[in-house]
């Protein structure tokens, strides 16, 4: 998390604060405005993924409900994002790779993953610098899960 902690950083902070926050990574979390807007991001991702008909092969593999998808989402944006590490507490470290190695994750997967999350970035994140920065970063994630040619 180098690239957040250079383009966020504005003040030293501690190493580990009390709640379970590596605020040496990142301070993105704060920036952006915390866990309402976190949470506000996850919840719009999974309205893009359901209500967009270029998504509907995505939104097939997701298993119903999809609240529980959107938590875990919220939970794994807040720690990436330099915020308490919700989802490591609950599940143990990401390895975001492994745990989707069970879906067909082709460029056509990651591109519309992708223009769910530019729509929920967008329409959740105020600051276009750091909609910009976000989306760049999450972008090298999502391709990165990509298993399939």
């Amino acid at each position: 998390m180098n690239w957040l902690k250079k383009l966020f950083s504005s003040r030293q902070q501690s190493s580990i604060s009390s709640d379970d926050r590596d605020t040496t990574q990142s301070n993105a979390y704060d920036l952006i405005g915390g866990e309402e807007t976190i949470r506000l991001l996850a919840k719009q991702f999974y309205q893009q993924m359901q209500h967009r008909t270029d998504t509907e092969s995505l939104l097939a593999i997701h298993r119903a409900p999809i609240a529980d998808s959107e938590q875990k989402l919220f939970e794994f944006l807040s720690g990436w994002l330099g915020g308490p590490q919700l989802y490591q507490q609950k599940y143990g470290h990401p390895a975001l790779r492994a745990r989707h190695m069970h879906f067909a994750i082709d460029q056509a997967m990651v591109d519309q993953w992708l223009i769910c999350m530019e729509q929920a970035i967008i329409q959740t994140i105020k600051k276009p610098e750091h909609q910009q920065v976000i989306f760049q970063a999450i972008s090298t994630l999502a391709n990165n899960m990509r298993n399939k040619d």
